[in-house]
């Protein structure tokens, strides 16, 4: 799968990704992503509607990544993770796959986990693997 992004897909531009599809986010569909735990559920709600549309993988990669970025922000923020380049390439097979290192040394694959929610749907939680990887105030699912 390839991917293009500007600026490339480095440990230093996830943060730079992660705003940017929170400003696309907020144009398109009014959704509010503010990095809080809680703001998972609606970006697995986003995802699942792409799911819905029958979007794939490859037709949303960048924006796939970028919410993946996303996520991995949340885990910086709550979890005291660090960005960092992945020793091993997940699911997705992305070009310099990124991960979320956290302070135990466990490595966390938020960009992975957004193409896991969007090719099987509801059986992937983000929610969940955000909770075990550590996250302070987990969201509460008030759906």
């Amino acid at each position: 799968m390839q991917v293009h992004l500007n600026p490339p897909l480095e440990p230093g531009n996830a943060a730079r990704h992660a705003a940017a599809i929170v400003a696309t986010a907020a144009d398109i569909s009014g959704a509010e992503l503010d990095y809080s735990p809680e703001s998972i559920l609606l970006v697995e709600d986003i995802v699942d509607g792409f799911r819905a549309e029958g979007v794939t993988g490859e037709d949303m990669a960048e924006s796939l990544v970028a919410f993946g970025c996303y996520i991995g922000e949340i885990l910086t923020r709550h979890a005291g993770g660090v960005w960092r380049r992945a020793l091993t390439v997940q699911v997705t097979d992305l070009p310099l796959p990124l991960v979320v290192e956290l302070p135990d040394a466990r490595e966390c694959h938020p960009i992975d986990w957004v193409f896991r929610r969007l090719r099987w749907g509801t059986a992937v939680s983000i929610r969940d693997l955000c909770l075990s990887a550590g996250m302070e105030h987990g969201p509460s699912d008030g759906r």
